[in-house]
Formats: structure tokens, C-alpha cells, sequence
């Protein structure tokens, strides 16, 4: 492959991290352009020491003395706050990973999709909050879209382009978190700590908990429905520990066919770095022999309820997406504050759409601006779910 030119949002994430390693390993002819994180300074600081893009941005304003004092004379140009992360997406770079986690991606992802960048997407909330619109977005500027989960990343290998009208069921697989065999009970009583102790991944707090409570899949479906034109009713979810299986896809005439690989994100990152070439680099082999077996079981819906709201949501339509993921990401965040317990995060979400959908708020902004209408929904569900949170908090 010739050189590419490349832009990291969320660099210093997991996912940013794993796209850098992956460089480093395959030896890829990559020229970075920009480099964007959230607080994480010093790692920031090493990544550009190594990589020397043309920019470096921190989203937090106050850490950008430190950065622009460790990288003085380096000539990479230093900038802080949410709009220069925006600023870094309209840098011409021709690939942009969108790693950064929750809705503050959707800005910065919008920015690179309407220049026509090539985006390889792990910032599954753009397409949750504005699916249709980005997907639009990118194809009338004559770039692209290419998912970065590894269950997005599983169907979009073995969707066939001539069959795609003769597709029965997407499947994706969960492992089912670290509380897949735990009682209700048990759960009630979670605490941050095991929340985010994966068996399988090695991924952020916020994601890890999302997995916890299966939210994660939720996410997924609708992310699903919007990229592969599906509607909800055609998309399944099935639960498999090993997390070997990444998705399936099911045709008319019985036949499935799945992509199976290790647990290691580096291997849809390359997937979407190369499409539709593929990416020479030392990747951990599969051994089935070794495995042994593989299994699966359906989700239980008592116990994880998320994914009955997330179908909900996805039923509603329109901006009903946004307001759960906006929900989320509040009860989420109130959970790791130890405000409320594991099993109040669903619970704070359903209520939330209950009440939006009542008062017809989810129609606030809808037309206009796409991120516009996007962060008013935003918005009206994060002061609604605080509310609640609030609530449960005093009771907790």
C-alpha cells in the first residue's frame, strides 16, 4: 500500500492506542496528521514525541500548557478544547479513526464524514445519535464509513454486495460481560470494580460497564440497523463466552456464514485501515484445536433489560436513539461515582425514554442542523436522566 495520511481521534484510548500499535507492528506507510485526546496529557505527549503529526490537541483546555511546554520545538503545532478537536477532523487527512467515547464524538466524526474522509468508525454513539444522516453525509462528499467493532466489523466482512437484498438475519455476538451467570441479586450488588472486569476485552471504563449490562449490544443493534439498512425485527443478538464468533450473517436459502478471530481489536482496525486490500501484520492465530469449543446461549432480558430498551428505541425511531444513549451515558458515569447501584443504570434509561416520549421532548430539534438537532436531544435526555439519578441517589 502507498503512504496514507492519518488522523487518531480519541488517540490515547484503547482503540487509539491499539491503531497505533497496529502501525507499529505491520511497519504501515502512515503519515499522521493529528493526534486528539481527552485528559490523557502525558500519553498524548509520548504518542506525538514518536509519531510527530502536524498537530497535537487536548480536549481539556487546561492541560494545553503542559502539552504545548513538553512539545516546544518539535514544530507540531499544540491546540486545546472541544472545538480544536473538531478542527483537527477538518485536517486533510484521507483515514480518520473516531475513537473517541460517547456523544462528544459525534462533532468531530460529522466534521471528517462531510469532507469525504475515509472513516473507520469505533465511536459507536455518532451512529447510534445520527446514524442515516452520517451515513448520508459521507456518501454525498464520496467517502466512506467502515465499522470498527469487531461485530460490525464481522458482518461487513461477509455481507455479500449481490446477495445483500436476500439477507435474513444479522447475528451478533455477545460475551455476555462479567455477569453473565450471576443472579439479579448478585447484580444489585456490583460494584464499579467488577463491572469492568471483562473476561474477554481490554477496553475503557465506560465501554467495559456497557458490556456489563449488555447496553453495549443494544448500542449495536441500532448501529447495525443504520449501516447495513436492517430493520430491527431481522437483527438478533446471541450470546457466545469465547468471543471467537464475531457475527454472522444468515441468507434466505439456510446458508450462515460467519468471521471468526481472537479478541483483539487490532484485526478490525486493519480490516478497516486496508478495505478492501488486507493488512499483512504478526496477528495472534486462531487455534480452534486449542479452544476446543465453542458455545452460545440466548440473552436473558430479566436480567439484562437493555436490550429489550434498545429495541424500543430503535422502534420509536427519530431521535429516540440519541435520548437512550445520552441516558446512558449519565447513569453510567453516575455508577462509577458509586451514586447509584448496577441494576439502576437500565432503569434510569427506561425511564428516561418513558418520560421523553410522554412529553413529546423527543422531538425537540428534530429538522435543521443534524448536530444541532442531535445535541438538543442530547441535552433534553441528560437533564432528565440527572433528575432521576438524583433521585435514586438519595435512596442508594
Amino acid at each position: 500500500m502507498s503512504q496514507r495520511t492519518v488522523t487518531i481521534l480519541g488517540s490515547t484510548g484503547s482503540i487509539g492506542v491499539s491503531t497505533l500499535s497496529l502501525f507499529e507492528e505491520s511497519g504501515a506507510d502512515v503519515r499522521i496528521v493529528a493526534l486528539t485526546a481527552g485528559r490523557n496529557v502525558e500519553r498524548l505527549i509520548e504518542q506525538a514525541l514518536q509519531w510527530r503529526p502536524d498537530l497535537a490537541v487536548i480536549e481539556d483546555v487546561s492541560k494545553l500548557p503542559q502539552l504545548r511546554d513538553r512539545l516546544a520545538g518539535t514544530g507540531i503545532k499544540t491546540e486545546g478544547g472541544a472545538q480544536a478537536v473538531i478542527a483537527a477532523a477538518h485536517e486533510p487527512a484521507e483515514w480518520v479513526m473516531s475513537a473517541i467515547v460517547g456523544a462528544a464524538g459525534l462533532a468531530p466524526t460529522l466534521a471528517a464524514a462531510r469532507r469525504g474522509a475515509v472513516v473507520a468508525l469505533a465511536n459507536k454513539e455518532s451512529l447510534v445519535c445520527a446514524g442515516p444522516q452520517l451515513l448520508e453525509m459521507a456518501r454525498l462528499a464520496g467517502g466512506a464509513v467502515i465499522p470498527v467493532d469487531s461485530e460490525h466489523s464481522a458482518i461487513f466482512q461477509v455481507l455479500q454486495q449481490p446477495c445483500i437484498d436476500k439477507v435474513s438475519r444479522l447475528i451478533l455476538t455477545a460475551s455476555g460481560g462479567p455477569f453473565r451467570v450471576w443472579t439479579v441479586e448478585a447484580m444489585r450488588a456490583a460494584t464499579p470494580e467488577q463491572a469492568v472486569a471483562h473476561p474477554n476485552w481490554s477496553m475503557g471504563a465506560k465501554i467495559s460497564v456497557d458490556s456489563a449490562t449488555m447496553m453495549n449490544k443494544g448500542l449495536e443493534m441500532i448501529e447495525a440497523s443504520y449501516l447495513f439498512a436492517t430493520e430491527e425485527a431481522r437483527i438478533d443478538v446471541l450470546v457466545h463466552p469465547q468471543s471467537i464468533i464475531h457475527s454472522m450473517v444468515e441468507y434466505m436459502d439456510g446458508s450462515t456464514l460467519a468471521q471468526l478471530g481472537p479478541p483483539d481489536m487490532r484485526s478490525p482496525i486493519a480490516c478497516a485501515f486496508a478495505w478492501p486490500d488486507r493488512l499483512a501484520w504478526p496477528s495472534p492465530q486462531l487455534d480452534l484445536a486449542a479452544i476446543g469449543q465453542l458455545t452460545f446461549e440466548a440473552p436473558d432480558l430479566v436480567r439484562f433489560p437493555a436490550l429489550s430498551i434498545a429495541r424500543q428505541a430503535l422502534s420509536v425511531g427519530g431521535w429516540a436513539p440519541a435520548a437512550m444513549n445520552a441516558a446512558n451515558e449519565v447513569a453510567v458515569a453516575a455508577f462509577l461515582d458509586r451514586r447509584i447501584g448496577f441494576l439502576d443504570i437500565a432503569a434510569t434509561v427506561r425511564d428516561t425514554l418513558d418520560r421523553l416520549n410522554g412529553g413529546g421532548d423527543l422531538k425537540a430539534g428534530a429538522g435543521g442542523d443534524v448536530l444541532e438537532a442531535a445535541m438538543m436531544t442530547d441535552a433534553s435526555a441528560r437533564r432528565l436522566a440527572a433528575a432521576i439519578v438524583d433521585d435514586l441517589s438519595t435512596v442508594h
